[in-house]
């Protein structure tokens, strides 16, 4: 006797009793049953139509191991199913797995956007939780320090063009680093720990550091003593010359092979004629885990600040200079190694980069602007077309018409009777440098009143030289 028609599908199945008890039936219905579950899935996913909606997720892991002792700065989070994630660190580690995802060995690029550190916000030295930074890369299979060179000039105009004032740039290498550290006897599971001691130089007088290289990390005292021999040597080229016949330095072929890419760089930079603002120092150390070659920081130097802690010349480390730091606004370096970390079979492609702290950037430009009490402009606009009396809208968007089609920046206040002293204050509150004022009496005259607001200087203008009179004065 029939009791139960199963149907899925095309396939009815019609059971008597005893094939309930069957357990090829009972596995035939459990199969029936998970392609059922499939398929809601595969409508859940957007069906046939071919706009599958898959959400794509970062994999695990991706920024650990990259940091060094700066991983403690990771926001670490977790999703609702317990999985570990965290907000982007930098803009470097994402745009090497990038390169892995996608198998590009050559490149060049730059990219703005926001990362995140948890750290202690300064406001007055633009150090945030919440930044932008602004990356430039190069990546792909180069002669030695040619794209290396090509990142400090960047780093070189983009200071000398936005005028903040004196700054450095340090260089170093990690090589040399780590052949300084061999020589001087520190172990090599401590080269990274005491090579992110030795980056707090900026920061900490040498006597702190030391202490602790010695009581929290236990690095012997003769160790630290060399580190703080070689660490407060500064120069060039023939900084370089000097360590390659250094007693020491010459018995590491990490430290030579460094020292000897050094030298090529700085003939580089001879040629792009950025070497007055470019200085080798070997207390520079960046403590980021996966820089290999090369590496490099900007700072700004100002006179009359209150001191901090930086190298001279040719003092110990830990004493102050007349030009002293006010904080590092650009850094990088060369990271061969990094792609191959998110390559399955762990293909390299060589990169080198820089970092510019554009919050930090622009906290100084208003600070300096604050300081000479110079009026920062918030608006590209040229001129603002305002009236005089009331009843003018029409002839106020006659005449912004007519500066728009001649590719002025223009604005006008969206009121139909705005008053005279409220446009006039807008532009002064705004930066913009020019009134065109319009009344009865210059339409009858067909000119218009043309004020220059920083000296409130007017004069009349004819309508058909306007255009010229705007770009001669603001171009």
């Amino acid at each position: 006797m029939t009791v139960a028609q199963v149907g899925l599908h095309s396939i009815v199945y019609t059971c008597t009793i005893t094939d309930l008890f069957n357990p090829m039936f009972c596995f035939v219905m459990q199969i029936d049953e998970e392609v059922a579950k499939l398929l809601q899935l595969k409508a859940k996913l957007g069906g046939d139509d071919g706009k599958i909606q898959f959400v794509l997720k970062t994999p695990k892991e991706t920024l650990t191991g990259k940091y060094g002792e700066d991983s403690k700065l990771i926001y670490d989070l977790k999703d609702q199913g317990g999985e570990l994630l965290s907000l982007r660190y930098d803009l470097t580690v994402p745009f090497a797995r990038y390169l892995a995802m996608n198998k590009i060995t050559n490149i060049k690029r730059y990219h703005i956007a926001k990362v995140y550190r948890r750290d202690n916000p300064a406001m007055t030295r633009g150090r945030y939780r919440e930044f932008y930074q602004c990356d430039f890369d190069i990546a792909g299979q180069y002669d030695a320090m040619i794209p290396d060179a090509e990142c400090l000039k960047i780093v070189y105009e983009i200071l000398s063009e936005l005028d903040l004032g004196d700054f450095r740039i340090k260089v170093n290498d990690r090589r040399i680093l780590d052949g300084m550290f061999a020589v001087c006897g520190v172990p090599d599971d401590k080269f990274r720990t005491i090579c992110s001691t030795v980056d707090k130089l900026d920061k900490m007088p040498w006597e702190e550091v030391k202490k602790e290289m010695v009581n929290e990390k236990g690095l012997s005292e003769e160790a630290a003593d060399q580190i703080g021999e070689y660490v407060s040597m500064q120069g060039g080229m023939d900084l370089a010359e000097r360590l390659l016949q250094d007693p020491k330095m010459s018995q590491s072929k990490q430290a030579c092979a460094g020292l000897t890419d050094v030298k090529l760089l700085f003939s580089y930079l001879q040629l792009f004629q950025i070497t007055d603002k470019v200085v080798f120092d070997l207390s520079l150390a960046r403590g980021l885990d996966y820089y290999t070659g090369v590496i490099y920081e900007a700072l700004l130097t100002q006179a009359g600040v209150a001191p901090v802690v930086a190298e001279a010349q040719n003092g110990a480390p830990g004493s102050t200079e007349e030009s002293v730091s006010v904080g590092s606004v650009a850094g990088g370096g060369r990271y061969d190694g990094l792609v191959g970390m998110f390559d399955p079979k762990g293909r390299k492609v060589p990169c080198v980069g820089v970092s510019i702290g554009i919050e930090r950037i622009f906290s100084i430009m208003e600070q300096k602007a604050e300081a000479c009490a110079e009026k920062i402009r918030t608006t590209e606009v040229q001129i603002m077309v305002a009236s005089a009396q009331k009843n003018l809208l029409e002839e106020r968007l006659r005449l912004v018409t007519e500066l728009w089609n001649a590719g002025i920046k223009v604005q006008c206040i969206c009121i139909f009777n705005p008053k005279l002293l409220s446009q006039l204050q807008h532009c002064e509150e705004s930066g913009i440098p020019l009134v065109a004022i319009l009344g009865e009496q210059e339409l009858k005259d067909g000119v218009v009143k043309l004020r220059v607001v920083a000296t409130r200087e007017e004069v009349d203008i004819s309508r058909g030289e306007l255009v010229e009179e705007i770009k001669k004065r603001t171009l």
